[in-house]
């Protein structure tokens, strides 16, 4: 089957709805958003409600925080959707655990300036607000694209959707998964530039080695103890954790992975819960080794966000690779606007909204 667009937006994460969102506050209607996953949002990833007297009682397992103070951008789109942020809590010691068999070392905890902010309800609380700005009939979930042919003066797009075979064809095309994602998992026709293609695959897909742990209690009782609910570990299997508590709503502690993602892809999920309880327990005492409910993502292990190449890579922020072909039959047709490509933020959730108005920018002046 062959449907029709102006415009094609591939990727229904945080970039790809912005996009969107730009586009309808311009006027520009005839567009499609499509999307691989069963949800919305990407790498931004948060639980389900955790009490059914607030719908907000949600907790982030990917990107958390944001920096208001110089990611203005992103905080204007929070405010105009009238989002709710709160600070970091950063009160009291800090733990530091160099052994598993002696106590942990309390120091002073750090104060981070500008303050690391979060978003009541999780960063999911931002998806949700931009999504409902969005016509429902053009956002469509279960859309896996595999494949992207450069057509004379058009682009399709093959795609599977429910065992069903279908085709877009378009004008233009917005990229809003990451490079590396994209040039592993899409087959370009004709192919991309070699150096264009290349750069592509060697840039590291931010979130893609990482798995976090976080715990969920009825109270945020470290704090009583003088804690900040912030830890370093040499032991693990948790090497860096923080006070993930909700205002309002439920208490409760996250850590970031130490353990590689070829190490932890050889563990059961149950195994690795138990050592992650065990581990909160040693640092914050025994009311940590039963939370009221606990969650795991290994985004290693998400087809959706990584590829062999970031099985074995160390998590960093790198730089943006170009975003576009300046030559040959994919120039003007095709934009990457996935946070990778954000000049100033790439691999942070500000790095999507930066990377999504340029490349919506781009497209528009190329059109006029």
């Amino acid at each position: 089957m062959m449907l029709t667009a102006r415009i094609a937006i591939v990727g229904g994460g945080l970039a790809g709805l912005y996009a969107a969102y730009l586009l309808e506050q311009k006027g520009i209607h005839d567009y499609v958003l499509l999307e691989a996953r069963e949800g919305w949002g990407g790498r931004i990833a948060t639980t389900p409600s955790i009490t059914e007297s607030s719908a907000l009682d949600r907790f982030d397992l990917g990107p958390t925080w944001f920096w208001p103070d110089y990611q203005a951008q992103l905080d204007r789109l929070i405010q105009s959707l009238g989002l709710e942020r709160f600070a970091q809590y950063e009160k009291g010691s800090m733990l530091v655990e160099r052994t598993p068999h002696g106590a942990a070392e309390w120091m002073p905890g750090y104060t981070y300036t500008p303050p690391s902010m979060r978003l009541v309800g999780g960063m999911g609380a931002l998806i949700d607000a931009v999504r409902r700005t969005l016509p429902a009939h053009k956002l469509l979930l279960n859309h896996r694209v595999q494949r992207i042919r450069s057509e004379g003066q058009h682009v399709e797009l093959d795609v599977e959707a429910a065992q069903q075979a279908l085709t877009f064809r378009v004008e233009s095309l917005l990229l809003a998964v990451p490079p590396r994602l994209a040039a592993t998992t899409i087959d370009f026709l004709p192919e991309l530039p070699g150096p264009l293609l290349q750069a592509w695959r060697a840039t590291p897909t931010w979130m893609a080695p990482h798995a976090k742990y976080l715990a969920v209690y009825d109270e945020p009782f470290w704090r009583a103890q003088g804690l900040s609910g912030e830890a370093r570990s040499a032991c693990g299997p948790l090497g860096e954790m923080h006070d993930a508590s909700m205002p309002g709503g439920s208490a409760a502690l996250f850590g970031f992975f130490a353990l590689p993602a070829a190490l932890r892809k050889g563990i059961p999920e149950e195994t690795l819960r138990l050592h992650c309880r065990a581990q909160f327990a040693r640092l914050f005492g025994e009311r940590a080794a039963t939370p009221r409910a606990d969650f795991l993502k290994d985004w290693a292990a998400d087809s959706w966000t990584a590829t062999e190449a970031d099985q074995s890579e160390v998590a960093q922020h790198g730089s943006a690779p170009p975003s576009s072909a300046a030559e040959g039959p994919w120039r003007g047709r095709l934009t990457g606007i996935a946070s990778e490509w954000s000049p100033q933020f790439p691999g942070y959730v500000a790095g999507a909204v930066e990377a999504a108005a340029l490349g919506v920018g781009q497209l528009l002046r190329q059109k006029t």
